[in-house]
């Protein structure tokens, strides 16, 4: 075999780079100070609405529930010290509209929306990936609604809320990765160092990003095998099931087709049941995007 020098040269500027992407996440999660696009057409959408002075609280909150930073950061601020005197959690968009005042949750949207805007031509190099990524997360937050409602009494907002942040880690990693030449042009490297990094990054930034813990814990290690689900007892059971119904991980990242015989909840037949109105509900969501 053969030396050659430029390979060798190529394959060290990777592994270097590698390595700084994640150095990078490291010391923003550690700054605290975060920022990144999610899907384009949602923040665009986001900010259209928020253009009319004359919009509805519901209409705001209907388009800014489709935004998973967004909301994560008008949850963060509405749960803080300053806005929640009396201690009450609360975990949906519409509440957090009321306590916030429509002006200021405006203007909080707005920011962000078109912070993300501006960074958008960032990741034209992981067009594919960041559309089926995006794809798979509107997927498994209908499922995570149809399932609470139809299987549990937990809360609907909750499994919203959790199924679009769930991999959260993903899309910071994707734009993170998108600042280094050499993974740009290695879109195949990228996807194999999210699948491997996202969910622990993810759940680092859902902290950072202060949404509340039983969310986070609801999403951790939602792409880890378990035993199986026969059952909906926790936010985080409905997750993983949600998660797999919208073909888990290797969906978006293209590694693959979840297996029956090792996912047995894709044959359970009250699961199975939902699939009808899950694919309403996602349907739903894209259309809220058109």
């Amino acid at each position: 075999m053969d030396d050659n020098p430029q390979l060798d040269k190529t394959a060290d500027a990777l592994k270097a780079q590698r390595f700084h992407m994640l150095e990078d996440i490291a010391r923003e999660l550690s700054a605290g100070d975060i920022s990144f696009p999610t899907c384009f057409d949602a923040a665009l959408q986001v900010r259209n609405v928020l253009k009319d002075a004359n919009v509805s609280l519901r209409a705001v909150a209907q388009v800014v529930s489709l935004e998973p930073l967004v909301v994560t950061k008008l949850l963060r601020i509405a749960n803080s010290v300053t806005h929640n005197q009396s201690g009450k959690l609360i975990v949906d968009v519409e509440s957090a509209l009321n306590r916030l005042g429509i002006e200021a949750a405006r203007s909080i949207a707005l920011a962000v929306a078109m912070d993300q805007l501006l960074r958008s031509r960032d990741l034209s190099a992981f067009a594919d990936l960041s559309k089926d990524l995006w794809t798979h997360v509107l997927r498994t937050a209908a499922a995570a609604s149809v399932l609470a409602r139809t299987h549990t009494r937990i809360n609907r907002d909750d499994a919203m809320l959790a199924g679009l942040v769930h991999d959260l880690g993903a899309f910071y990693m994707l734009y993170r990765a998108a600042q280094y030449e050499e993974l740009r042009i290695r879109p195949d490297t990228v996807r194999h160092l999210i699948v491997q990094w996202h969910e622990s990054i993810g759940e680092s930034l859902m902290t950072v990003l202060g949404l509340p813990e039983h969310i986070i814990a609801a999403v951790r290690e939602h792409d880890q095998p378990r035993p199986p689900v026969g059952e909906l007892r926790t936010l985080s059971d409905v997750i993983y099931v949600a998660n797999m119904l919208a073909g888990g991980i290797e969906e978006w990242s293209r590694t693959g087709t979840l297996l029956a015989e090792q996912h047995p909840e894709l044959l359970n037949e009250a699961y199975v049941a939902c699939l009808g109105d899950i694919e309403t509900e996602f349907q739903s969501l894209k259309g809220a995007l058109s």
